[in-house]
């Protein structure tokens, strides 16, 4: 795991870096904290630090004069020339220009003692803070300003997350950790002299009416650009060969039935060069093709040309899907038909299920359902590159939200509902009620779009007091799920485990949000940008989960200029059934691709769902013996019996909301491995003597 970490503080009395002047009196008194492993970027009283191990071009630092600096993390498509322009704007205060090149990175800027940190749209790369030593100290991992500020659990934060993981009205801006604090995405924390402020660079809209929206053929261009600079930016970046003898310098040799790749991969290491997911879905293999069909140096070294490696999984432990899963695994093969892609298909039996091997995994900054299917993604990533592409956020970012229904009737265009509540009438396939769907979706969409904001959140409190979860989509199909989503906010799958004093706090926290009533812009908007925070955060525990040594993974679809592009598509388009394989299509066909295979851009998450419950049977034992005696039920979060009873009802087949179940899988599994840590992120004369949640011990029952 990588992070960068820094402070801001009073102009006397400020803790130094090690070798660096105090701010305040030399002497015993002053003091001297490290981040363990740092590399130090800048000292002085507001001094900056590359934590982990960061490759020599994902840490770039331009400088205008002593005083008057910038350092980017990550990758950045802009050039030195564009970094110092972007730094003189941002010493007047033009925070956009620091956040429209193409990649994924986190910009710092120091002018004076004025701090600077951005955060992204999306939220895959977010800032934290936290008040420290009469300053601020500031990171882009919770973890380390917990340890920090050695910081207990927020008991109410872990509840929120667990009963409204996708409402920002009831996670607000905290973390798990009490006192440290995350800010929203698209925004930039601002420090002088310790004292900070959050601002937003996202240009500010009318909340009257609904923004000019471009004609679709010039958004479609919009995003098909920036899908293109974002894959530029990872094609420039420099080649990192990864060590031909593996990480351990031995080579088993020849080996029955396993051929280079295979060994490699026992070893725990990636190839050289970049490669990509190629799941047969429409997001990977956009990727794998405008990576491989852009020109210079895509691929592999070390004597496999400039091919691109591209990576399928092959589930062979699951039943259900079984026509789906192979229409995918041949669409995949027939893209993988271009010369310029090696295609690699990494197959698994049950040892590669949901829910196996639970045991060994690293601590993530946070809780996340990632945690639970970590081992499986990590053998597909393991037969991957040094710098691997995916998918992840495409959906978030390209698909119409169901509340985007409601955006249209404020609009007053009625008649581009049909399309869409025409496709979801047919989606679950012919029925008694069937033909009742267009008006059941057409009267939700007209009671959110004249729910006022305020009422809506008070609605989705009362419902917590009230356990009201009856039109959660258990398992219904795509019109129940389109119905539950038609709210202003709506209770997780997770919500019907939890404790009624866990849900009272929540409940308590919408109540304050509804009651504050801001400003709430659009409802199909608000609820489209909660969704894509939640992926993007699932992601970064994706990312920190299924780690693999000298591996990057890259999600070009949740860059900055990405989302923006895809914000611009009109709401028109967007609603049309097949609207992101649509515009993918286009995107490619600029790019110079045009046979795609048959069926390309269907879109199905049933083999998923098998596999998660294919997985819940097969490691019953395990998950009923993990809340024998839970932390979560110490927390006064659960009761330990009732999610027993639903985990054996559950594999048994019963028809419970299985993302739920693996949200409390994994935040269990979090919290062990936060309790059984060992050791802090800093060191030096005064560094924390604890790490966080001091003592490893959860309090119990009582929420605060």
């Amino acid at each position: 795991m990588r992070w960068l970490v820094g402070w801001s503080s009073a102009a006397t009395g400020a803790p130094a870096a090690m070798g660096a002047p105090s701010a305040g009196p030399v002497g015993a008194e002053a003091r001297t904290v490290l981040p363990v492993g740092a590399q130090l970027l800048w000292d002085g009283p507001d001094p900056l630090w590359a934590v982990g191990d960061w490759r020599p071009d994902e840490v770039r630092v331009v400088q205008a004069d002593p005083e008057t600096r910038l350092a980017v993390f990550g990758v950045c498509g802009a050039t030195d020339d564009q970094l110092r322009v972007g730094l003189l704007a941002a010493r007047g205060g033009a925070l956009r220009h620091l956040t429209a090149w193409p990649g994924g990175y986190t910009a710092v800027v120091q002018v004076g003692r004025r701090i600077t940190v951005t955060g992204d749209l999306a939220g895959a790369r977010p800032v934290f803070h936290t008040p420290w030593a009469g300053g601020t100290a500031y990171a882009t991992a919770a973890l380390p300003l917990a340890d920090l500020t050695e910081a207990g659990l927020d008991i109410g934060h872990l509840a929120a997350l667990l009963a409204c993981p996708d409402a920002p009205e009831a996670l607000g801006d905290g973390t798990p950790y009490e006192g440290v604090r995350r800010i929203p995405p698209g925004h930039a924390l601002v420090l002088r002299g310790g004292a900070r402020d959050i601002t937003s660079y996202e240009p500010t809209a009318s909340l009257a009416v609904a923004a000019p929206q471009l004609a679709p053929e010039q958004a479609v261009d919009g995003v098909r650009d920036a899908l293109l600079d974002a894959v530029r930016a990872r094609l420039a970046a420099p080649r990192h060969a990864v060590d031909p003898d593996g990480l351990d310098g031995l080579d088993p040799g020849p080996v029955p039935g396993m051929g280079p790749a295979e060994r490699r991969a026992a070893r725990g290491g990636p190839a050289s060069g970049i490669g990509a997911d190629l799941s047969g879905g429409s997001a990977s293999g956009t990727l794998a093709l405008l990576a491989a069909g852009l020109p210079g140096r895509p691929g592999r070294l070390g004597g496999h040309g400039e091919r691109l490696l591209a990576v399928t999984f092959n589930d062979r432990a699951t039943q259900g899907g079984q026509a789906h899963r192979d229409a995918e695994l041949e669409r995949a093969r027939s893209i993988a038909d271009n010369p310029r892609l090696h295609h690699i298909v990494v197959a698994a039996g049950e040892e590669a299920l949901p829910y196996a091997d639970l045991e060994s995994g690293p601590l993530t900054d946070e809780p996340g359902p990632a945690l639970v299917t970590a081992s499986r993604h990590r053998r597909r990533l393991l037969a991957g590159s040094a710098d691997h592409l995916v998918g992840h956020g495409a959906r978030q970012v390209l698909d119409a939200h169901p509340a985007r229904l409601a955006d249209l009737l404020m609009d007053r265009r009625r008649r581009h509902l049909l399309r869409p509540v025409t496709a979801l009438a047919k989606a679950d396939g012919p029925s008694a009620h069937s033909v009742l769907v267009p008006f059941t979706v057409y009267r939700a969409a007209r009671r959110l779009a004249r729910t006022p904001y305020p009422d809506g959140i008070a609605d989705a409190a009362r419902r917590l007091l009230e356990r009201e979860f009856a039109d959660e989509p258990v398992a219904g199909g795509a019109v129940d799920a389109s119905l539950a989503a038609l709210a202003w906010c709506r209770p997780g799958p997770a919500a019907r485990w939890l404790t009624g004093e866990a849900l009272a706090e929540v409940s308590v926290r919408l109540s304050e949000a509804a009651t504050r009533s801001p400003a709430a812009g659009r409802p199909g908007e608000r609820r489209a940008r909660a969704a894509l925070a939640r992926q993007a955060a699932d992601h970064r525990v994706f990312e920190q989960a299924a780690e693999v040594r000298n591996q990057r993974l890259h999600a070009p679809f949740l860059d900055n200029q990405v989302v923006l592009a895809c914000r611009a598509l009109p709401d028109t388009l967007r609603v049309q059934p097949g609207a992101r394989a649509a515009v993918l299509r286009s995107v490619l066909a600029g790019a110079g691709v045009r046979d795609l295979p048959p069926g390309w851009g269907a879109t199905s998450h049933h083999p998923q769902a098998a596999a998660v419950r294919t997985g819940l049977r097969s490691a019953i034992g395990d998950l009923v013996r993990l809340f024998d005696a839970p932390l979560l039920a110490d927390a006064g979060l659960i009761e330990a019996r009732v999610v027993r009873t639903a985990l054996r009802a559950a594999a048994e087949g019963a028809g419970l909301p299985l993302d739920g179940l693996a949200e409390l899988v994994s935040t269990e599994l979090w919290l062990r491995r936060l309790v059984a840590r060992r050791g802090t992120c800093w060191t030096g004369a005064e560094a924390p003597r604890q790490r966080a949640v001091a003592g490893g011990v959860v309090p119990r029952a009582r929420l605060s």
